[in-house]
């Protein structure tokens, strides 16, 4: 471009010598979709609109904090020498999203978005299973519409039949598909049965199958649950008669520490902190997509995007619902019928509790089998995506080819040094192709058309390791 110069003087002209650059993008940015106490924010609601938060106190300021249980009985025995008082809670609420959202920021979560796709799940009241499809399913489309979230867990889906939650999963994976910016974790039905439930999870139609993992069983959380004092009822009290001691049967927690059960009682506090110890003794159990997608952003914290989120401790928990074996987890890792694979969590002696398995639904599929494999990609895909959108316009020509194939190249050399592709050197880990008569004829640059064109060879995780052994003759 020609300079108009008229006037004597010194003109600085700035030249552009540093290429354009990929910036990378997030990877493990949840949307968690669920019924919340509350949902607003100003005096606004805040219900079906996605709101991202950056921690568990922001989310209780805006959405509340978790349903107070009104199920749990307390059984007094008097009878001995030694009081014995037992707590149980035949019927905890389903309402879950405030517990799975701990759970996530105690297993390395840090920003994510939530969708409250109503308040009617608290107070006892939980919706019926059509209006629970009908609200996750609003919730969904409502999170299809933010481009930021690279993850989709919905804890409160395993409330619904397995046939509604299978229903509500398709749509969540038919958006990853359809957007390419994110993926599903999923949870399997645990009812202790594990043949039975991965047959009933396997038995109903998928789509979609590389664009999410299911993980299996429950876990047994620390988390307490929450109540009041005046919802809790003793519902037996067994008494030795000769001792004239005040039978509290259908009194609740609040008359025993106060005194008010009985006209001119006093308080037991002895018995009050009794009950407290044994209702502490009761913890949440929650499905483990939420732990585990706070496993997902602390791996890509710590390791990449490419780590498999698997051999990783799940943290604040007792243990998993339902004891999984290597036999048990054999079929539940390969199925060569519905190719969808059940990621395993496990409890080993001296390790904890951790992830085994690093599945995507598609199971048989050699391309997208794998966990990081899949998320590795899209990754990729948006951060390139996103960084060559100031090519649109641009001549089509080889000026702009070479800036795009140089800026993709210093990416992919970046994460190949990372150790996120496989390859003794650049050439063997990537290809970037772009260029008239390599990826496009003149038709395709009279219709405007830029074809890039990338290869990459992502790096899979051992998912088996074979040791072999054998005897070595003796030779001296």
């Amino acid at each position: 471009m020609a300079h108009d110069l008229k006037t004597p003087g010194v003109y600085v002209r700035e030249i552009r010598t540093l290429p354009a650059s990929v910036a990378a993008v997030a990877t493990a940015i949840p949307a968690f979709i669920g019924y919340t106490e509350k949902a607003e924010k100003d005096g606004e609601s805040l219900v079906d609109i996605p709101t991202r938060i950056r921690s568990y106190p922001e989310f209780v300021e805006l959405f509340g904090g978790p349903e107070k249980e009104t199920g749990i009985d307390i059984d007094i025995d008097d009878s001995g020498p030694v009081r014995v008082v037992t707590a149980k809670l035949t019927t905890p609420s389903d309402s879950i999203l405030n517990y799975a959202l701990r759970m996530y920021f105690a297993n390395g979560g840090g920003p994510c978005w939530i969708v409250s796709v109503d308040t009617a799940g608290t107070g006892g009241v939980f919706p019926s299973n059509s209006n629970l499809k009908t609200d996750l399913e609003t919730g969904l489309d409502a999170i299809a519409k933010e481009d930021e979230p690279t993850l989709l867990v919905m804890p409160e889906a395993v409330n619904l039949t397995t046939a509604n939650q299978i229903a509500v999963m398709d749509k969540a994976l038919k958006q990853c598909n359809t957007l390419q910016d994110r993926f599903t974790i999923m949870d399997v039905q645990d009812t202790g049965d594990i043949t039975a439930d991965a047959n009933d999870f396997r038995n109903e139609t998928l789509g979609n199958l590389k664009y999410g993992a299911a993980y299996y069983p429950n876990i047994k959380t620390l988390i307490n649950f929450e109540y009041d004092d005046e919802d809790v009822d003793i519902t037996n009290h067994v008494l030795d008669g000769s001792t004239g001691a005040t039978d509290y049967l259908n009194a609740s927690l609040d008359e025993i520490k106060d005194g008010t059960f009985e006209t001119g009682g006093v308080p037991n506090l002895e018995l009050y902190n009794q009950i407290l110890a044994e209702i502490n003794k009761l913890t949440v159990t929650l499905p483990p997509s939420s732990s585990v997608a706070g496993i997902y952003a602390r791996v890509d914290r710590n390791r990449g995007v490419w780590k498999a989120p698997a051999n990783v401790t799940v943290s604040n928990i007792l243990g998993p619902n339902t004891q999984i074996t290597r036999e048990d987890q054999a079929d539940l890792n390969v199925d060569a019928t519905s190719g969808k694979s059940i990621n395993a969590i496990r409890a080993f002696a001296g390790k904890g509790t951790l992830v085994w398995g690093a599945r995507t639904l598609a199971g048989n599929d050699n391309e997208w089998r794998y966990v990081p494999v899949r998320r590795l990609y899209i990754f990729v895909e948006e951060s390139t995506k996103k960084a060559t959108e100031f090519v649109v316009f641009e001549p089509n020509d080889a000026n702009t080819w070479l800036r795009v194939k140089t800026m993709i190249e210093n990416f992919l050399t970046t994460l190949w040094r990372d150790g996120a592709l496989a390859g003794g050197k650049p050439e063997d880990a990537f290809f970037v192709n772009v260029g008239l008569g390599i990826t496009m004829t003149p038709q395709d640059i009279l219709n405007g058309i830029m074809n890039v064109e990338i290869g990459l060879a992502a790096v899979r995780p051992a998912e088996f390791i074979v040791l072999k052994f054998s005897h070595k003759l003796q030779q001296s």
